[in-house]
This record gives structure tokens, C-alpha cells and sequence, in this order.
């Protein structure tokens, strides 16, 4: 089964997405296998996810991961 634009779209680096194994938000670094690799906002190891165990993150979680991932001084 080929991924459709859209699947792809929703796998793509640089956006964040929330584990709902550990409820652990993170930012979508690009794929190994059939995992997405995920790394905590603001820096950190990656770890690896199932793409069915991703949801997108909540307009909180957002404003949390925006927070996190600005550098010191910047912060809104």
C-alpha cells in the first residue's frame, strides 16, 4: 500500500505529536522502519512509536511545546 500526500503530511519532521502509549508529546524528527522517531521538546533522546499510537497534540499541549522548544529570552 502506497502513503497518500496526506500521510505523509501527518508524518512529517518539525511538528509534534503526543505518544498515547506514555502520553509524552514530542517533535516528529522523521521515521525508521515503521516507527516515527519523536524527540521531547526541548531536547532530549529520541525514542521510536508506532504511527498508530500518535494523536495530534491538543492547542495546551501546543502552547506548552512552543514554550519548552523557545529559546531563553524569547519566551512568550
Amino acid at each position: 500500500m502506497q502513503e497518500t500526500n496526506a500521510e505523509a503530511d501527518d508524518m512529517s519532521s518539525g511538528r509534534y505529536a503526543v505518544d498515547t502509549r506514555t502520553n509524552r508529546l514530542g517533535e516528529r524528527m522523521g521515521s525508521e522502519g515503521p516507527h516515527v522517531q519523536l524527540r521531547p521538546v526541548g531536547g532530549g533522546r529520541e525514542w521510536d512509536c508506532p504511527p498508530d499510537k500518535l494523536r495530534e497534540p491538543t492547542e495546551a499541549e501546543l502552547k506548552t511545546a512552543r514554550t519548552l522548544g523557545s529559546p531563553v529570552g524569547k519566551r512568550p
